[in-house]
């Protein structure tokens, strides 16, 4: 069946036979290729589900070493991987998770340069940083080719998940905090996070991204809708957001609109 092997049928059962998915989204997963940006809180949890999802190719970008204080909520890390780098257990924790797939790592700080060299190759992003100048320079490098961006982040009791789909003429990330300070930083050691709120903002951003990859997704791509989660109320708020016509990195130097 599509040339699965019967361990491989066995391990994917649950997902081929759900209707939507079967046996033709499962092959799609195999033939994705994933570049995560940030392997800590929501990536850590993002690329244990995509691994044992089936992504065929799984790139990490993350230049940290595994402190004590992560382990509160970096799923993936435990006491005696403290002072390695993420990277290393993150290849060795997905690997033995499914050896089915490719686990490709960047121990480096995802620069312009380093997108440049990378998301030519891989066919949609996620970014689960924690700070605006490495989202906006993440956005900015989707848009200019082309790729699809799932954006996860989380703080104090909640966070948000948002899709965007620049080569369907959709909206960036700069287009939803067009007013953000590139210089502000949003991680958990300045504000604090209830840590299975990365688990479940991180499996929001693997659900996301499963629907691309298996083509579950909406008739209108070019819509973004932004989902915010509060864990305190137990509630979620969902509202679509539009292009920014005055948004820089859409403009037709910058931007590159495949079809």
């Amino acid at each position: 069946m599509l040339n699965f092997t019967d361990v491989e049928l066995e391990r994917y059962a649950r997902h081929i036979l759900v209707p939507e998915i079967g046996a033709i989204g499962q092959a799609r997963c195999r033939d994705a290729s994933v570049l995560i940006i940030g392997i800590g809180g929501l990536g850590a949890p993002l690329a244990q589900q995509l691994a044992a999802s089936g992504i065929g190719r799984i790139g990490l970008i993350d230049d940290d070493h595994i402190d004590r204080s992560n382990l509160q909520r970096q799923i993936l890390y435990d006491t005696p991987s403290i002072g390695a780098l993420k990277t290393d257990i993150a290849r060795e924790k997905l690997t033995a998770l499914n050896p089915h797939i490719r686990i490709e790592t960047y121990a480096e700080r995802a620069t312009t340069s380093l997108l440049a060299k990378l998301l030519p190759s891989y066919d949609l992003v996620c970014d689960g940083t924690d700070n605006f100048r490495t989202r906006f320079n993440v956005s900015d490098a989707c848009t200019h080719y082309g790729k699809t961006l799932i954006s996860g982040a989380v703080q104090g009791l909640g966070g948000q998940v948002a899709t965007f789909r620049p080569q369907h003429h959709g909206p960036c990330y700069r287009c939803l905090f067009p007013d953000a300070d590139e210089n502000e930083t949003l991680n958990c050691s300045r504000a604090g996070v209830l840590g299975p709120a990365t688990s479940v903002i991180g499996s929001l951003m693997a659900v996301e991204t499963l629907k691309e990859v298996m083509q579950l997704t909406p008739q209108t791509p070019e819509h973004t809708i932004v989902t915010s989660w509060d864990a305190l109320k137990s509630t979620f708020r969902r509202f679509e957001l539009t292009r920014n016509p005055d948004c820089t990195a859409h403009s037709s130097s910058n931007e590159v609109v495949l079809t």
